[in-house]
């Protein structure tokens, strides 16, 4: 049956290039389960932006010595073809400077506050008196209360993931000057957490499917009891408070960037030119939501934005947020000030993008971290997508466009170890479907290349190049199970790869966008015309490893 599937994005904020991590976090799971969704025939809007106002980009400004929107426009742009070049198929990718975010955000400020969830205080902050200024959250650093890392950021712990307030921090100092602030008492606004901590629980409650660290953190953390948060700060970079005696103040980032879905979704149905499209997405109780982040986001996506719904009313909760845990770089933990990352830009210019999807799919940090190396993305590439995916493509369809005149051979009587083939492909199809359902990505592609490595076994044992020879209607029908698998292969491998998928549609003779395929197996039409076929995958060279390494750091 149809269904409305909503897919929200973390929104990077726009201070450096995406690296891997951002990728395998929350990118590529996000597009592989849109691809598969839409390919099931279910109505989808997967958004997503550029988090423009965040003090990490504050902070690269001041160190190149630029404003604020200079450094957010470039990485904007950056962010814009990196996600074309590895095929993310958002619907609409904004970013949080436009006029359509800043009314939305404030709308929501409003009505919050008009309800009573919003409401002032006066509060200590970290002011700075050499650098004679307030200090945001990410201006100061110091050691976490809760875990002791010694790295913890004035909103949250990157370790442990806890949000923070500058004042837990023990050894606090200014990310400027690295002196120690005094704390000064300024006006500020808070949303009213604790008025929902009740509700939220009851919400956590039948949300057991969630991936177990998701259910785990939301669960203990609403168990210990919600604290107000302040919601705005002192900095000229961002949107203004929308209240008389407060243009000074800008709304904090983590409370206006999660608005950022809302507000995709308003300014994509304007730009199809149906503003109330987006309704359907957000107010209709069998649309289902899911919000693909990093773990670091998880508080932001399962209490402080459903919170924030609550308090709007008329607007549906998330159905899922299956965040993923953190990619290593070669057994190290990723730095970008360290330039310990790849970066994906740097990637895009000499390798192409499936074999990337493919690692970081298969290699995907869905329960615990896990890591990238270059040897082991040249080993999949090599050993994976050219030895066995690739070559089960390149000899079974350039035997048969030889010795069959680029034809579809005839079926003839199907074996038992054909009609086993087949039965074998549809329900990889099957299993593949249920794994990307319940975002169980690299279930899901390890299926997909066990039914290619299969396929291979079948060639091997049957032989069509040698049975042709003496029994041509075997070969055929060899060959024609073979084909019967690429079919399924193309299909099943398309959410995960979807460049080398399109490709091998057009050399089975498919015409038009792959997806616009349904996920079931075609069979093979005798003597339908096929394409021929080039190289799908391209093997790499080993002496590539020591080059990206050094690269690095």
């Amino acid at each position: 049956m149809k269904q409305r599937i909503y897919i929200g994005v973390a929104w990077p904020y726009a201070n450096s290039p995406l690296h891997l991590g951002h990728i395998a976090g929350a990118y590529l799971p996000a597009d592989i389960f849109a691809r598969f969704m839409r390919m099931q025939g279910h109505d989808v809007l997967m958004a997503s932006g550029s988090d423009m106002h965040g003090t990490p980009i504050t902070l690269r400004a001041d160190k190149e010595g630029v404003l604020p929107s200079v450094i957010a426009e470039r990485y904007h742009e950056d962010f814009v073809r990196a996600f074309a070049g590895l095929g993310i198929s958002f619907d609409i990718f904004t970013k949080t400077t436009t006029e359509n975010h800043t009314q939305v955000a404030q709308k929501i400020f409003l009505d919050l506050y008009e309800k009573g969830y919003i409401y002032k205080d006066r509060v200590l902050q970290p002011y700075c008196a050499t650098c004679r200024r307030f200090l945001p959250d990410r201006y100061v650093e110091g050691t976490c209360p809760h875990c002791n890392d010694k790295g913890a950021r004035g909103d949250q712990c990157d370790n442990c993931g806890k949000p923070l307030n500058s004042q837990e921090l023990k050894d606090l100092r200014c990310t400027i000057c690295g002196l120690t602030p005094a704390f000064t008492e300024s006006e500020h606004f808070f949303l009213k957490l604790s008025a929902f901590n009740q509700e939220l629980i009851g919400w956590i409650d039948d949300k057991t499917y969630f991936r177990s660290n998701v259910y785990a953190f939301t669960k203990k953390y609403l168990e210990m009891g919600l604290k107000d948060r302040a919601i705005t700060r002192d900095i000229a970079w961002g949107i203004p408070v929308p209240l008389p005696g407060y243009e000074e103040k800008r709304l904090y980032v983590w409370f206006e960037a999660v608005i950022g879905y809302l507000s995709a979704s308003m300014q994509w149905a304007k730009e199809k030119g149906d503003e109330k499209a987006w309704q359907p997405y957000w107010q209709d109780i069998n649309t289902r939501s899911y919000y693909f982040i990093g773990k670091d986001n998880i508080p932001f996506h399962t209490i402080i934005w459903p919170a924030m719904l609550m308090g709007k009313g008329n607007l549906i909760l998330p159905y899922n947020v299956p965040a993923n845990e953190y990619l290593t770089i070669e057994g190290r933990k990723l730095s970008s000030s360290r330039n310990w990352a790849v970066w994906a830009p740097d990637y895009l210019l000499h390798y192409q993008p499936d074999p990337l999807r493919y690692l970081l799919s298969i290699n995907m940090p869905e329960s615990s971290d896990t890591d990238f190396s270059w040897r082991e993305f040249v080993r999949r590439n090599n050993d994976e997508l050219v030895a066995t995916y690739g070559n089960l493509v390149q000899r079974t369809l350039t035997f048969i466009y030889k010795k069959f005149n680029g034809t579809v051979p005839s079926s003839g009587q199907l074996n038992a170890e054909s009609l086993e083939l087949i039965a074998d492909a549809q329900v990889s199809m099957s299993k593949v479907a249920d794994a990307i359902a319940c975002c169980s990505f690299r279930e899901g592609i390890r299926e997909a290349m066990a039914l290619a490595a299969k396929a291979n076994r079948y060639l091997e044992a049957t032989s069509p190049w040698k049975l042709i020879k003496e029994e041509e209607e075997a070969a055929a029908s060899a060959l024609y199970t073979a084909l019967a698998v690429l079919n399924a292969l193309k299909i099943i491998f398309y959410p995960f790869l979807p460049h080398s998928s399109q490709k091998l549609h057009e050399f089975l003779g498919g015409s038009g966008l792959i997806e616009e395929q349904s996920w079931s197996l075609e069979m093979p039409v005798s003597s339908a015309p096929l394409r021929e076929p080039s190289v799908l995958f391209t093997k790499l060279d080993e002496s590539i490893i020591d080059e990206e390494i050094k690269r690095m750091g």
